[in-house]
């Protein structure tokens, strides 16, 4: 067989072959480049730039769509959220929170968080607090159960030692009723209309021998002589009040009654009486008053200083850092419960806000045509090179069939 016989059988399968893989490149390399488009003067020159390149936009929104659409939907969300805030995932992050503030806290040079807690302070104790009290002053229960427990394990069993009912009753006799302020209510108490009263009384009300002497003499001039007396002679009458005092021993009197005295000695009934009017009292004043004390409260304390002097103590507290991990327990277990009721809404609020959608069509548009290029290629490199080499192999078939097909038309000599 001639040269030029055996070429038309060969030439035909060579050839599709190298159309076949040659195709398949050209056609996958058309869809990233060129990357931008080209022009012959004027004209554009068809399919310039490439498939991907020029239709990048709409390459974004479909891949967002799809991810929107089947990947990162609320349902998917909300179970990706609910793996990710699990209690100990929660809890170790909460804990690793609070031992970042607590490190900020003790390498507080400007002592920023003394003079926030000051401001805290200070608001709380001029403003917010006793504007509290003045409104829960006006119930009725305020501090009931409070008040009772400090009546019933204070009041009730509370005695005055010897010590302190010969002090008070010093106060009493020294202070409150001295000389001359018991010779002033005596004059006070004998007035004319009081003498008389005394006078018939003593009068009526008299029998025997005190009669006669009621009725001769009567109390009348005894009195009003009694009166001038301490009008007229004040030094003297005031020393007489306390010979007086003293003869009778009213300060031993009045200490050894101090020492027996009790709450708990007086009738139940007294007791009950007593504890009601307390509370009543006790309500009433921090209604009317409780604002004002504690606003001058407040002013009087200097709370810089006090707010340093708690920071101070917060950082060598250990009991402030070994009470880290519980508070951060009860945090986690706060915000489990919280999330198992308004998760979904919260996932709800939150694919709008975050824009996950617009994100990933940014992202697409500003990844230049190279880089998609090479973030394609690196995933489907193989199975582009196999479309190429299937093009070669299709090429080949092809061409041998048409050989075939050659080989079976030839006239038989």
């Amino acid at each position: 067989m001639e040269l030029v016989t055996i070429w038309k059988f060969v030439l035909p399968p060579l050839a599709g072959a190298i159309i076949g893989y040659f195709t398949n490149d050209i056609a996958i390399s058309m869809l990233f480049k060129p990357y931008k488009p080209k022009f012959i003067g004027k004209y554009k020159i068809p399919f310039t730039p490439g498939l991907i390149p020029a239709n990048q936009a709409r390459l974004a929104q479909r891949v967002s769509d799809t991810i929107m659409g089947s990947l990162l939907t609320p349902d998917e969300l909300q179970k990706l959220a609910k793996r990710l805030l699990n209690t100990e995932r929660v809890q170790g992050a909460i804990i690793w929170l609070l031992q970042l503030a607590f490190k900020q806290i003790k390498e507080d040079r400007q002592q920023k968080t003394a003079l926030i807690v000051s401001s805290i302070l200070k608001d709380l104790f001029s403003d917010s607090l006793p504007r509290l009290i003045k409104a829960l002053a006006r119930r009725e229960d305020f501090l009931e159960e409070q008040i009772d427990q400090i009546f019933d394990k204070i009041l009730l069993e509370f005695k005055l030692n010897d010590l302190q009912a010969k002090q008070l009753s010093d106060w009493l006799l020294d202070t409150l009723l001295p000389p001359d302020v018991l010779r002033q209510s005596m004059i006070n108490f004998l007035t004319d209309r009081n003498i008389q009263v005394i006078d018939e009384i003593f009068r009526e009300k008299t029998s025997g021998t005190y009669w006669v002497v009621a009725n001769l003499f009567g109390l009348k001039n005894s009195l009003v002589r009694l009166r001038t007396f301490c009008l007229d002679e004040q030094e003297i009458a005031n020393t007489r009040l306390q010979e007086f005092v003293l003869s009778i021993e009213i300060r031993s009197k009045v200490r050894e009654w101090l020492k027996k005295a009790s709450v708990g000695s007086l009738p139940l009934e007294t007791i009950r009486q007593l504890r009601k009017t307390t509370q009543e009292v006790v309500r009433l004043y921090l209604q009317e008053k409780g604002t004002t004390i504690l606003q001058k409260f407040g002013q009087s304390i200097n709370w810089d200083k006090t707010a340093n002097i708690l920071i101070n103590r917060l950082q060598s507290s250990t009991v402030v850092a070994d009470s880290l991990g519980i508070i951060s327990q009860e945090l986690a277990l706060i915000l489990e419960k919280y999330l198992e009721e308004d998760l979904e809404k919260i996932v709800q609020q939150a694919l709008p806000i975050l824009s996950i959608d617009q994100v990933i069509i940014a992202r697409v548009n500003s990844t230049s045509p190279e880089e998609l290029e090479l973030a394609i290629q690196g995933i489907v490199k193989d199975e582009l090179q196999a479309i190429v080499n299937l093009g070669g192999v299709l090429g080949l078939i092809v061409g041998i069939l048409q050989s075939i097909l050659m080989l079976i038309t030839i006239p038989i000599n």
